[in-house]
């Protein structure tokens, strides 16, 4: 099935499937002042604006 969503994603609008590539998933492990525990931050942003996002 996931053959099908790609080949549907690259026949019906080539435009918009090259934009996709250009965001990213971007995984931050953040740690908890209470307990110490890492939490996870997840976001997807532009490729451009991954530093920024890492350094907040």
């Amino acid at each position: 099935m996931a053959k099908a969503a790609k080949t549907a994603i690259k026949t019906k609008d080539q435009k918009a499937a090259a934009e996709a590539k250009n965001w990213t998933k971007v995984i931050k492990a953040v740690r908890s002042p209470k307990t110490g525990a890492y939490t996870f931050k997840e976001a997807i942003v532009h490729k451009d604006k991954v530093k920024e996002f890492l350094a907040k």
